[in-house]
């Protein structure tokens, strides 16, 4: 825009152009010419769902061409909107009128085109498997093969038959040094450890996603090595990592250990590579409550396939009901992290949604009204799920129950934070609800998704499964880093993820499927001081292998984003 100044005084303009700059430092930043001007999901758009992108340049017009450089659609932005989180100016671009399958490209003010835009019926659907077959890739104690795992194949690492029990763990039963053998599981993220609390949550999403999407999970062929048995894949893929928490209990009091590490975190080697002695760690009431509300949820799934799986739906009933009732003899046993123990810690001292996620969890399972009892009375409010804030997975497997009828009340509270979650979203000048970018802030889309369609499988509306998609379409590029925030797809991804097999072996490209953390502001400085980062939240990002903070990978992350793509590729045709 240019500004004209006729007939001024100089010094009323020498003023004026002095508040301006100012101003401006204050508020707006402009965007740097190397940024990508038209934001849109790179991996696609259906063909009758809505279809939205974002420009951060000055326009009244836009135009959608096809291949051949035919116009198809020509129509006006949306209005501006200043973003303070990126420090943007936006319009938006609602090209939902195209609906036909092709190739198309978003051209404003004739010079500033897009990256191609793909329209089809199924965008998603290679997305969608290899999110999920990206657990296969983290698995602990099992050989990648070339056959299930290509040009990623590696040794095992990590048998884990030989764990030692820390100091913070040993009692009359298991003296310190004791071997215990806990095999199989997945590494929990960029690093080689296992978490009970963060397996929970990450065995509970997929578990659900089966139970939410039955029919197109009978159908999924990962070619995983169990790919040929008569197991759908995503509860072969749970199943790995479920009887490896099953492992973690305690069998003569029923307590839950809270991690099994080793005391420092490995190098960036491979996992066969990396041999330091790994230990059980501290019984905790978090890891406890969080095992006994995943149990009982695995316990009524696997019912199901008793004749496959003979006795397993009754173990993790029994393991449940134990950790339930260690929990109640020891309420306020907090993780505290050992002087010699420097991996994850997973802390929490705020347990109420832990209680109230088990006992709902529990009282689905056997019927027992003292469970009932207790999540009455630890009633809990809908938030977005997150490894430390559980209780609405509770609400979500109460709701999706054959007892639903029952709490007519959390059903209302959980569609009021849905509806809550699409008007800050028509507000953002990004279409986002998020107001405050944390850690792995990605999965608070990817979460908030699971919610939406929750939602819409409730009550059939099909509001919340298209707000279902603009959470997707954030992850895949709509967003103000400009990056398809899944590795292998979209036209600008991540490439140097924080994960050790990655960075250590010899293929350039990481495994495809993982999601990785995100912006935030929470660390600046994992790479080092002359590693600068955006100071606006949602742009706080940077692809490069030192930045835990940002580009690390976790089960927690890519769960959440198995029931997103999926969910939405089941629905293509709704």
């Amino acid at each position: 825009m240019k500004i004209r100044y006729y007939n001024i005084p100089l010094l009323f303009f020498v003023v004026s152009l002095i508040a301006l700059v100012y101003s401006c430092k204050k508020s707006i930043k402009p965007v740097s010419s190397n940024e990508k001007l038209i934001l849109i999901n790179q991996v696609g758009y259906e063909c009758n769902a809505p279809k939205k992108a974002i420009t951060r340049t000055n326009t009244n017009l836009f135009q959608i061409k096809n291949s051949k450089g035919k116009i198809i659609l020509e129509k006006a932005a949306g209005t501006k909107q200043y973003c303070s989180l990126s420090g943007d100016t936006v319009q938006s671009i609602d090209f939902s009128e195209v609906t036909d399958q092709g190739t198309y490209y978003i051209v404003i003010n004739d010079s500033i085109i897009s990256n191609k835009i793909i329209i089809s019926k199924r965008p998603y659907a290679k997305l969608a498997k290899a999110s999920l077959k990206s657990f296969y890739f983290n698995r602990s104690g099992i050989d990648i093969d070339s056959i299930h795992g290509g040009k990623w194949a590696r040794p095992a690492g990590h048998p884990d038959t030989l764990v030692y029990y820390h100091a913070s763990a040993a009692d009359k039963n298991h003296p310190e040094n004791s071997i215990i053998s806990s095999p199989k599981g997945w590494y929990d993220a960029g690093d080689y450890n296992k978490y009970i609390v963060n397996s929970s949550i990450s065995t509970y999403t997929l578990l659900l996603a089966y139970s939410s999407f039955t029919d197109y999970f009978n159908e999924v062929n990962l070619n995983i090595p169990e790919s040929d048995n008569d197991i759908p894949d995503i509860l072969d893929e749970a199943l790995y990592n479920l009887r490896w928490m099953m492992t973690m209990q305690d069998p003569f009091d029923g307590g839950v250990y809270h991690k099994l590490t080793t005391k420092n975190f490995e190098g960036f080697v491979m996992p066969h590579d990396a041999v330091n002695k790994r230990y059980l760690v501290q019984k905790s009431t978090a890891a406890t409550l969080d095992f006994a509300a995943t149990m009982a949820y695995a316990s009524r799934l696997f019912a199901n396939f008793d004749s496959n799986l003979p006795g397993l739906a009754d173990s993790c009933r029994v393991q449940s009901e134990k950790a339930w009732e260690w929990a109640l003899k020891n309420p306020k046993k907090y993780y505290l992290q050992p002087s010699d123990i420097q991996t994850g810690a997973y802390d929490d001292t705020k347990l109420k949604d832990e209680w109230f996620w088990a006992s709902a969890e529990l009282y689905l399972a056997t019927d027992k009204t003292t469970y009932k009892t207790y999540l009455e009375k630890t009633k809990a409010t809908s938030k977005t799920p997150a490894w430390q804030e559980v209780n609405t997975l509770g609400s979500i497997s109460l709701l999706t129950s054959n007892k639903k009828d029952e709490f007519e009340v959390l059903n209302a509270d959980f569609i009021k934070y849905t509806d809550k979650l699409i008007k800050l979203e028509d507000k953002s000048p990004y279409r986002t609800a998020i107001q405050n970018y944390v850690w792995g802030s990605n999965s608070i889309f990817a979460n908030q998704g699971i919610i939406k369609i929750i939602a819409y499988q409730i009550t059939k509306n099909s509001k919340y499964l298209n707000s279902a998609r603009e959470s997707l379409d954030y992850l895949l590029g709509r967003n103000a880093t400009a990056y398809c925030f899944v590795t292998g797809f979209g036209s600008l991804s991540p490439l140097n993820i924080h994960h050790r097999p990655s960075a250590s072996d010899t293929v350039n490209q990481p495994v495809p499927g993982f999601l990785v953390g995100g912006p935030n502001l929470i660390v600046r400085t994992d790479c080092g001081p002359d590693i600068i980062r955006s100071d606006y939240p949602s742009k706080s990002y940077i692809d490069k292998e030192c930045s835990y903070s940002t580009n690390e990978i976790a089960i927690n992350w890519n769960a959440p984003l198995v029931f997103l793509t999926c969910g939405i590729d089941k629905y293509y045709e709704k």
